[in-house]
């Protein structure tokens, strides 16, 4: 198995790929990682950029083709998984880091004890309307936590205002997107929003901190579950 971090885990939100590395040690999984991991493509792929979007796929289908892959960004997850299908005719055999935990947990591979505390989950737009994985999440919170959920969810949930090049070239718009989200989850009396996108994560951290007096904490699923791993 390879473990693919993505541009944004490797770079802005390394507790992701630590959090998950330590899962996956703790489970007795083996995989690797590359040493000059490459991006998937999606960033340039969802700005316009097509041509140098393809020319960098090619190159990260290098690496990839043949292996089986657990990837932690959703926007990752949909680009391997329907992008280079669609551009390429190659099927990679990809799966996300929830999906696997939730496999894991069921093997009784991963035995998470329970945290007494509410929690509500945001749907990447990535993950769910693009690759219709709203349940794998919900099962590893469930198995862990009290989950409780917004008003807006799975395939009509609100999207975090990051996606489509819109945090980089429109950063207010992402923020305001990201503020009314946080406001659902905040309605929910959750203790934590967890979510499994870097990107959802990035922009709901700053929209919390940009706005809200008493910041709602935002977690990738990866570092919740650690958590109840190591209590």
């Amino acid at each position: 198995m390879l473990y693919f971090r993505g541009c944004v885990v490797r770079e802005k939100l390394p507790g992701i790929g630590m959090a998950t590395q330590q899962i996956l040690d703790k489970s007795g999984t083996q995989y690797d990682i590359l040493d000059e991991e490459n991006c998937c493509g999606s960033f340039l792929l969802r700005t316009g950029f097509k041509d140098d979007a393809l020319e960098l796929m090619k190159n990260t289908l290098k690496d990839l083709e043949g292996k089986k892959i657990v990837v932690s960004c959703a926007g990752c997850y949909n680009t391997l998984k329907n992008d280079y299908k669609e551009l390429f005719g190659v099927e990679l055999d990809v799966k996300h880091t929830s999906t696997l935990f939730n496999e894991l947990i069921k093997q009784g591979k991963l035995k998470p004890k329970e945290l007494f505390i509410n929690i509500c989950y945001h749907d990447p737009c990535h993950l769910g309307r693009q690759c219709g994985e709203y349940e794998s999440p919900r099962e590893v919170l469930r198995s862990i936590v009290n989950l409780v959920e917004m008003e807006n969810i799975k395939e009509n949930s609100d999207c975090c205002g990051a996606g489509g090049g819109v945090k980089s070239a429109h950063p207010e718009i992402a923020i305001e997107l990201g503020q009314k989200r946080i406001e659902e989850a905040i309605s929910t009396n959750a203790d934590i929003l967890v979510t499994t996108c870097s990107f959802c994560l990035m922009n709901l951290q700053d929209a919390c901190k940009s706005k809200f007096k008493k910041e709602l904490p935002v977690m990738d699923l990866s570092e919740l579950l650690l958590w109840a791993l190591t209590e």
